[in-house]
């Protein structure tokens, strides 16, 4: 879809806030502030508002390790 300008429009967010993170990813709020803590996932600030690129916390979910059940 082009956009007025020519420019091609987005019809897909870049960032989530955190609740919409918590929402997407099924974990805890306080797992994803550590993930932040840890350095694991990026996020940036505008204003008040913790907002997380969708791209990241895809990488970030992608690398978290697969689960084994005991033998």
């Amino acid at each position: 879809l082009l956009g007025p300008c020519g420019i091609k429009k987005m019809t897909e967010r870049l960032v989530m806030t955190m609740p919409e993170a918590v929402n997407a990813s099924g974990m805890a709020r306080s797992a994803i502030y550590l993930a932040l803590k840890r350095g694991n996932l990026q996020a940036r600030k505008a204003g008040r508002r913790t907002l997380i690129a969708v791209s990241d916390l895809e990488t970030y979910l992608a690398n978290l390790p697969t689960y084994q059940p005991d033998a």
